[in-house]
């Protein structure tokens, strides 16, 4: 289980970054082009692809470029959803895009859904319309509209990353190569989107992103590891991935942040333990 907790706390640590850092209004775009050198040399070092069959990746060229493309941009959603809504609401909505998979599996690939699925995913839609639930008081600013929207731009860009990369995988691509060129694309390119708009480099942000890379990828290769070690029991792991998050994530935001979570709102956590709990273990 230590593997297991390690991705938990790494995974939470990457919101409580990014809520610092809007806090400190530093550019989170810098930081998250700083991180992905240094995950891209974390994927080398631990994960050990085999660069040798990158010509192999023939088909999955383009779902590696949607990758390297989404990566950095849901990266950028996170951190202002994060700003507008906090870290619990957040993570629990990253967390219920485990659902979008589910739903592409029975639309896209004509998977069966079982009624025990069914019920886990009404869970999990509820728990999201819970979670983005904001009561409203006199009139509506422009910020406050758009709140739902980054909430659900986590939740539809985490789910649509792990369609490609599940697709990627389908084709043969191993998963550590694709990481390590999706890792170095996603850098590259929003470097260059960071150059044209010539942007004003700050130090602490850069920095920062030692900090964000090295914990993404911490992340990345526990859950990995976990895997590997309760390879008997996939579900646990899953299972113990997305609870723990929601849990760990809504003790930090609630007793550290103070963030504010109204009636709804704790429906909403709930219902998305819920989802995750039929979903894996039923």
């Amino acid at each position: 289980m230590m593997y297991l907790t390690i991705a938990v706390l790494c995974s939470v640590a990457v919101s409580v970054l990014l809520k610092i850092l809007r806090q400190k209004n530093i550019d989170i775009r810098q930081t998250i082009v700083a991180g992905y050198p240094v995950a891209f040399l974390l994927t080398w070092l631990l994960l050990k692809p085999d660069v040798s069959s990158i010509g192999a990746l023939g088909n999955a060229w383009g779902i590696i470029i949607a990758l390297g493309i989404l990566l950095p941009a849901v990266f950028i959603i996170l951190g202002r959803a994060i700003e507008s809504v906090g870290m619990v609401a957040t993570d629990a909505a990253q967390r219920l895009s485990l659902i979008i998979p589910i739903v592409a599996a029975f639309l896209l690939f004509g998977e069966v859904l079982t009624g025990t699925r069914i019920f886990g995913l009404l869970l999990g839609f509820l728990a999201l319309g819970a979670l983005v639930y904001r009561p409203q008081h006199g009139l509506i600013n422009s910020q406050a509209k758009q709140t739902p929207l980054w909430l659900f731009g986590v939740w539809l860009g985490y789910g649509v990353i792990d369609i490609l990369f599940k697709q990627v995988a389908k084709q043969g691509a191993a998963f550590p190569l694709t990481l390590f060129v999706t890792f170095g694309l996603a850098g590259l390119l929003l470097l260059v989107y960071l150059l044209s708009t010539r942007v004003r480099w700050q130090g602490n942000a850069l920095s920062a992103g030692l900090l964000l890379g090295a914990l993404n990828m911490g992340n990345i290769y526990a859950y990995v590891r976990a895997h590997q070690v309760l390879s008997e029991s996939p579900s646990i792991v899953f299972t113990g991935m997305n609870v723990g998050v929601i849990a760990v994530a809504t003790l930090i935001g609630v007793g550290v942040f103070k963030e504010r979570l109204n009636h709804i709102n704790i429906v909403g956590l709930l219902l998305a333990i819920g989802c995750v709990a039929v979903l894996f273990l039923l």
